[in-house]
């Protein structure tokens, strides 16, 4: 397999799956800015969505957006239990948890990222992300991660998009909840691995 990747981008969550489960798999950098990853090719050839994670499988076949990748990986190894069995309660859970930090905590970082938006717009973006961030906080209170006690493909997808909020200036600390589950997540020898790989450790 192979991941199309850029550095810290939410392709982070997919890299950090691939490490956890075990397996094999090659990694090319793609520049956003130019579309063109490290070897010169136009990743919009590859990819006509144009933007990361893209995953190459085995078979030639092509998966893009990372809430189906990740679950994709993490069924190839049921045995690290990184992903409740299909078909449980369990599974639609997690999927709710990837269904919400997709669509409310991942797009609810964008509009700060771009110097373009207007600050007023920025500013209804940070007070909804406040919301939305503190509903995550207070679902872990008293857990170590976001489906229990063991870690899974959801935490490697909450992990990426909080690691945003230093970039874009989000204070956390009102969190202390979430900066303990950072140093937790982070600490993980998959995710060291990870951000090693994307030249992200400091």
């Amino acid at each position: 397999m192979k991941l199309y990747y850029s550095p810290g981008a939410c392709s982070l969550s997919p890299h950090i799956v691939l490490h956890e489960c075990g397996l094999p798999f090659d990694i090319e950098k793609v520049d956003l800015a130019t579309k063109l990853t490290s070897v010169g090719q136009d990743f919009r050839q590859i990819n006509p969505k144009g933007y990361v994670p893209a995953l190459i499988l085995d078979n030639g076949h092509m998966l893009t957006e990372g809430p189906a990748i990740i679950q994709y990986v993490a069924d190839l190894v049921p045995h690290k239990n990184l992903a409740p069995s299909a078909g449980s309660l369990e599974r639609y859970q997690l999927q709710e948890w990837l269904n919400y930090l997709s669509t409310e905590i991942h797009k609810g970082f964008t509009p700060l990222f771009f110097p373009t938006v207007p600050q007023e717009t920025k500013e209804s973006a940070r007070k909804l992300l406040t919301k939305r961030i503190g509903f995550v906080a207070t679902a872990l209170a008293g857990r170590d991660y976001l489906m229990g006690p063991s870690f899974s493909v959801a935490d490697a997808y909450l992990f990426t998009v909080l690691s945003w909020a230093p970039h874009v200036g989000f204070d956390l600390s009102p969190w202390p909840v979430l900066q303990t589950y950072q140093k937790r997540v982070g600490n993980r020898p998959a995710v060291q691995a990870t951000l090693k790989a994307e030249g992200l450790m400091v």
